[in-house]
């Protein structure tokens, strides 16, 4: 027997209604329990998900503390003085098609004399720099070994005690580098003419120093020099010159090329991001190498199997091409390239280590052959310090060069390179090197920072003595001498 319960239909509408009140209210709060977790797990993840706002350009700096170089980052004003990079000079030379200029070309540009490169005496107007390796020791190799420490004023100090120079030798480099400074054009070249190969020499001397453009004092000159001979390259596919058609540009693009080459080492070193500076540099030195002459030198208009060849266009192809060895960049071609320059290099020496302009026994002035220093940095540099040839060149400098800034003999173009070879070669022949042009090249600077042109008439302008007699003062410390010193 079963009991049954009879609801009324008033007591059965109750019950469904009181059925669905309760659904709805499991519903909401289902819902708010959901929300609640999701705040709770929006307070918790929120911070992950906030991003920094990108930079478009960095440089960062893998320096040692006790450098003094400072990291900067890089502004929108490329007029202030001292101030960080321009951004806006890197971030030009980005585009596809390159522009006019990096930066708005200046009203008034630096009046200098013009520099006549076609009176077939070339090393006699003054082209010259190089830089040397010697015995392995220094050069373009001391670069990445020892960039923390070269970068020290102490360790510029201690290696100018023990290699013959003097703090007044600092002194004059310093205000050498300030007097670029002040008067670099705005668009980061120097000179009124030439700006390619006046800008490359500056900005040697300031790499010299160990200028980078994170230097606080001269990093915004730096970044402008790069970035003009960035925009140059960007413009020509490689070609660094304002008049590749004329028949001396391969002087300025060897130049050029050497200062780029040695400017992606550092920034290479230092972790220093230029848009393009690599891609450029790659361009030009294979240039040189493509345009080598068939009798292994290098000619006006880069001729390949015609054209004027000499051991002062030579010099200058072979000093860029070491510098872009160093680079950590591929150049096809390159070590057959450098054994045919050094052979022609080879075969401009006649019996007395003399090195003769176009071949043994020419271009000798006033009983002097001044392209002897050429030859001899030039094999050094590419660890042919040891030879025969390079001991008779070194003897021959050390037998017959002087040098007197307000004679004859004070051929700037001549003795930067006698500089470097005789620093290379080190010991007594050395010695009474340094003993020649030091005192002279301190004694005969400008209140300014500047050098006035030396004796003998010959034909230069303010701003190409004062590079070549700041990098000859940099010899010290910006390369070591090859007599076994690392």
């Amino acid at each position: 027997m079963s009991l049954h319960a009879n609801l009324s239909p008033e007591a059965l509408e109750r019950l469904h209604a009181q059925r669905r009140n309760s659904t709805i209210s499991s519903v909401v709060i289902a819902v708010l329990v959901v929300v609640l977790i999701a705040l709770i797990l929006g307070i918790f993840l929120l911070p992950s998900l906030v991003k920094e706002t990108p930079t478009i350009v960095t440089y960062e700096s893998s320096l040692s503390e006790n450098t003094e170089l400072e990291e900067k980052k890089v502004n929108t004003s490329v007029d202030r003085k001292p101030s960080s990079p321009s951004s806006s000079m890197a971030k030009v030379i980005t585009a596809n098609t390159a522009s006019p200029t990096a930066v708005p070309v200046p009203d008034v540009d630096v009046t200098t004399p013009s520099m006549n490169f076609g009176n077939g005496d070339d090393f006699g107007t003054g082209w010259g720099n190089g830089d040397g390796d010697g015995n392995g020791g220094g050069g373009f190799g001391g670069v990445p070994a020892s960039m923390k420490k070269r970068c020290s004023k102490q360790d510029r100090l201690d290696r100018l005690q023990s290699t013959g120079g003097t703090p007044q030798c600092e002194d004059a480099v310093v205000k050498s580098l300030d007097w670029l400074k002040a008067n670099q054009s705005a668009d980061g070249s120097w000179t009124g003419s030439n700006q390619t190969a006046m800008t490359g020499l500056a900005l040697l001397a300031y790499l010299g120093h160990c200028e980078t453009p994170l230097s606080e004092r001269y990093g915004d000159t730096v970044l402008r020099a790069i970035t003009y001979l960035v925009n140059v390259g960007m413009k020509t596919d490689g070609k660094l010159s304002t008049n590749p058609t004329g028949n001396h540009w391969p002087y300025e693009h060897g130049i050029a090329t050497y200062a780029l080459a040695e400017a992606s080492t550092f920034c290479k070193q230092g972790k220093i991001n230029i848009p393009n500076l690599f891609d450029v540099t790659q361009k030009s030195g294979q240039l040189i190498i493509q345009n080598q002459n068939q009798n292994g030198g290098w000619a006006y208009n880069y001729e390949i199997s015609t054209g004027h060849t000499d051991l002062s266009i030579v010099g200058w192809q072979i000093q860029a091409l070491k510098a872009c060895h160093h680079t950590g960049l591929k150049f096809e071609g390159m070590t057959q390239c450098i054994s045919k320059g050094l052979n022609y290099v080879t075969s401009c020496q006649d019996a007395s280590g003399a090195f003769g302009y176009t071949g043994p026994g020419s271009g000798a002035r006033d009983g002097y052959f001044p392209l002897t220093g050429v030859g001899v940095l030039c094999l050094q540099m590419w660890d042919k310090g040891s030879t025969s040839t390079v001991r008779k060149g070194a003897g021959y400098i050390s037998d017959k060069t002087q040098f007197v800034y307000k004679d004859k003999s004070a051929d700037l173009y001549c003795h930067y390179y006698q500089a470097q070879a005789m620093m290379n070669r080190g010991g007594n022949e050395w010695k009474k090197y340094n003993g020649q042009f030091r005192d002279e090249l301190l004694k005969n600077q400008n209140p300014d920072g500047s050098w006035p042109t030396p004796g003998g008439g010959m034909s230069m302008n303010p701003h190409y003595q004062t590079c070549l007699a700041t990098l000859m003062l940099e010899v010290y410390y910006r390369f070591l001498p090859g007599t076994g010193s690392k």
